[in-house]
């Protein structure tokens, strides 16, 4: 037969399956492990060394598929230590160099498995052993901590130190990826003291240096973690953890307020203390930036006494030394907060709060009208008093620069009569004692101005800043009173009043009458915008039976007027 053809039958026989000639030779008995890596990870950080713990699940079968063992059946993994002597010599060959969630086939020969004697009862002598096996956790007795860090804030002014407080997030998987446990699962955070056994040895190590707000990944070998004996049904026995963990905020019982000074105004001629009542808007959010509640949502300042109880323990203390219109962020630990119970559904227990604080104003309910003169003329040798008649131009405004009022909107001056109660109180305060082409600055405190319910376009509380010009003034007569005489008066004033002799005196002759004593400087009317009107005031007032003229019995002056009140009441 030629050579071809013999070739040509051989590669037949093999792709039949038809054994071949015992010339051709058996391959016999094998000579080391046979490892089929049917499954390898994309990503693989470490590989089994001699001397490494090792956990895996396995089963074990003969050549025909019979089940000989299985730790699936078990409900356990398999714990041991490769390398050393503890395996069957081809298992300890055939785990060599697996990454974590590898799957491999395995044949091990007789002499690298249980040999001639087997294990009665289970593993006949010589028998070849097939195991498919999955790695689930490497590490090693001089294995340390691993952290990653996954994100970090840009600001990290202080990092978790022994003894703080911390909150956090996590995420825990075992080394294959199977999750045992998760804050976020709970809708809740993580809330422990660090450094004192409250928690394993490996989370208390990774939590140290963290920053709020920043995320990492912590790898846990057992030693450091539950060890030998695992925890519960999710943590198995040798089990290295992996934590996923986000730093929500952290704080340390010994905490006082932290203060940052934002934006501090060149000018602060004074700061608030204990007593006073501020005005302040804010931003309250919790140290991972998350917003609880804000006044500028409610378009609102919010009014408060400070250092006597009102608020909160750390803005009491945070809001000591404010000047009007600074900026300033205050933290706040929980025990100077609302504690371990928190507050509603939008502050959790433990938590640390930031407030962003603008401050709008502030004042003490003691505080008189701030008087600061701008200009003064040299000859001022008259000043106002309560009952004089004013014009003045004003603008007004909040302590923040908010416009509110001004006279320059209108077409002439503001015109007042002052201490007639038509102004509010502050402002009489201030316009008193100047002189025409006087300017001021007034600072006007709430009680002294629109108090807590303010006024239209007037905050509640709100401290109010003037700048005032004196126009002119006109000199006032006594509360009560719309005329008064420079002398006495006319002995016979009722017949040089009735200026046709006819024995009374109707409105437009006691008008005449009052226009000429005044031009003649012997009186002088109340001051006003209006004197046609203060005049048919006085004639009303007369004109006791409002018949439209005023006989003799019914003129009387002011002054005899209230002596004979007294005479009544005596």
């Amino acid at each position: 037969m030629a050579p071809g053809s013999t070739i040509l039958i051989l590669l037949l026989l093999l792709l039949l399956g038809v054994p071949a000639a015992p010339a051709l030779g058996d391959p016999g008995p094998l000579e080391d492990v046979v490892i089929d890596r049917y499954y390898i990870p994309k990503i693989c950080l470490r590989e089994v060394q001699m001397g490494d713990f090792i956990r895996y699940h396995y089963n074990g079968t003969f050549k025909d598929g019979k089940k000989f063992d299985s730790s699936y059946d078990r409900g356990a993994t398999v714990a041991g230590v490769v390398g050393v002597g503890r395996l069957i010599t081809g298992m300890d060959r055939g785990l060599q160099g697996m990454c974590v969630n590898e799957r491999r086939h395995l044949i091990v020969p007789p002499h690298l498995g249980y040999g001639s004697i087997g294990v009665a009862g289970l593993i006949p002598p010589d028998a070849t052993l097939y195991f498919d096996v999955v790695m689930l956790d490497i590490w090693n007795k001089n294995d340390k901590l691993q952290i990653t860090t996954l994100s970090k804030p840009e600001h990290c002014n202080r990092t978790v130190e022994n003894s703080d407080f911390v909150r956090y997030h996590y995420n825990g998987t075992l080394l294959d990826g199977t999750p045992f446990d998760s804050s976020y699962s709970k809708d809740s955070t993580y809330d422990t003291y660090v450094g004192t056994g409250w928690l394993i040895k490996g989370m208390d190590q990774g939590l140290l240096g963290m920053c709020a707000g920043e995320k990492r990944s912590i790898i846990i070998p057992p030693f450091l973690a539950y060890g030998e004996k695992g925890y519960g049904t999710v943590i198995p026995p040798q089990a290295s953890l992996v934590f996923s963990v986000l730093l929500i905020d952290f704080h340390n019982p010994k905490d006082g307020v932290f203060l940052e000074h934002l934006e501090v105004p060149e000018s602060c001629k004074r700061r608030a203390v204990t007593g006073d009542f501020v005005r302040y808007h804010y931003n309250g959010t919790l140290m991972d930036g998350t917003l609880f509640d804000s006044s500028y949502s409610r378009n609102h300042t919010y009014n408060t006494y400070i250092g006597k109880g009102y608020i909160i323990p750390g803005m009491d203390q945070g809001l000591q030394g404010v000047c009007v219109g600074e900026r300033r962020r205050v933290v706040v630990p929980p025990h100077l907060a609302y504690g371990e119970n928190g507050a509603g559904n939008k502050i959790p227990g433990s938590a640390v709060l930031v407030f962003d604080v603008h401050i709008i104003d502030f004042h003490n309910p003691a505080d008189p009208v701030e008087i600061e003169t701008v200009y003064r003329p040299e000859d001022c040798n008259v000043t106002t008093r309560n009952r004089d008649f004013v014009r003045y131009h004003y603008n007004c405004s909040l302590l923040d620069g908010t416009k509110l009022f001004s006279s320059h909107d209108y077409e002439k001056p503001q015109e007042v009569t002052l201490g007639t109660n038509k102004v509010i109180e502050g402002l009489n305060s201030g316009l008193l004692n100047m002189c025409a082409g006087e300017r001021r600055v007034l600072i006007i405190p709430p009680h002294l101005g629109h108090g807590e319910s303010g006024a239209r376009g007037v905050p509640g509380s709100a401290v109010l800043r003037f700048e005032v010009e004196l126009i002119s003034m006109e000199e006032g007569v006594p509360e009560g009173y719309l005329f008064i005489w420079h002398g006495d008066p006319p002995a016979n004033l009722y017949e040089q009043m009735d200026l046709n002799k006819d024995g009374e005196i109707p409105a437009d002759e006691f008008s005449t009458f009052i226009k000429t004593q005044v031009a003649e400087g012997k009186g002088r009317l109340m001051p006003s915008s209006d004197p046609e009107k203060v005049i048919a005031d006085m004639f009303q007032n007369q004109d006791r039976n409002q018949d439209g003229k005023i006989t003799s019995e019914e003129l009387k002056l002011k002054s005899d007027e209230d002596q004979e009140k007294i005479h009544e009441e005596l």
